[in-house]
């Protein structure tokens, strides 16, 4: 395996409430661990919600007696999830505050994710591929019909989600496991990479790339020769690389 990882402040932001946690080795029972998170909230309250809930939700993983991941991560995210609400009721300078969350572990080859918002996982192989289904309000519009998929990453409220670890006393988790298959490369990022890069580019930037380092990279400086309108934090992994 191998992997590699960037988060950047972009161009347009005054702080970077991204926050990224990747494990090659072992935490807890899952083989491996990789987190994005994109925090929300006026100040410094996303910049906290961000960290907060990975260091909630690692230090979570490694004490869970549970050994399936689904279950891991549903008790993980959960946690953090009350947690956050707790902390922004004791401290109304956090008020309003919360986060996305991806989480990804690769056991053996099986994908298994969790998701929390409209930060995003992707597989790449000839083609690429959305995994993670974004809790947004353009997204149930594309999924009601009324606006086009293209329309959504110009949308003027691409960035209201619907869903977030600490914005509400319960949290809905979306879990998906991938079979997958030799050649085949994951994504995670952040919506600073998606909201300016479209799937094609994403994929075209990827493939022109000697590396994988090469790859994160070369999409972080693309997401900000577009504007780099917000944070952008990039996740790549090569489940197979190495292996004989």
């Amino acid at each position: 395996m191998k992997t590699f990882s960037m988060t950047d402040q972009g161009r347009a932001r005054e702080m970077n409430q991204d926050f990224v946690f990747t494990s090659e080795r072992p935490v807890g029972n899952l083989p491996n661990l990789f987190i994005v998170a994109d925090g929300m909230g006026g100040h410094n309250a996303g910049d906290y919600a961000s960290r907060y809930a990975i260091e909630i939700i690692v230090k979570d993983i490694m004490e869970s007696s549970k050994t399936e991941p689904p279950a891991i991560f549903g008790q993980a995210i959960g946690r953090a999830n009350r947690e956050l609400v707790l902390k922004a009721a004791k401290e109304p300078h956090l008020l309003g505050m919360g986060t996305t969350a991806v989480l990804a572990s690769i056991c053996e080859n099986h994908l298994w994710v969790a998701n929390v918002g409209d930060s995003r996982l992707y597989l790449i192989r000839d083609d690429i591929h959305q995994v993670t289904r974004d809790h947004s309000l353009v997204e149930e519009m594309v999924l009601r019909g009324e606006i086009a998929k293209e329309e959504a990453r110009v949308h003027p409220d691409k960035n209201i989600i619907t869903r977030a670890v600490g914005a509400t006393h319960e949290v809905a988790v979306d879990i998906f496991e991938v079979d997958l298959e030799p050649g085949t490369q994951i994504l995670m990022c952040s919506d600073g990479l998606n909201n300016m890069m479209d799937d094609m580019q994403i994929l075209t930037t990827i493939k022109g790339q000697r590396d994988i380092a090469e790859q994160v990279e070369k999409l972080v400086e693309g997401a900000n020769e577009n504007g780099g309108k917000d944070n952008i934090t990039v996740i790549m992994i090569d489940p197979f690389l190495g292996e004989v």
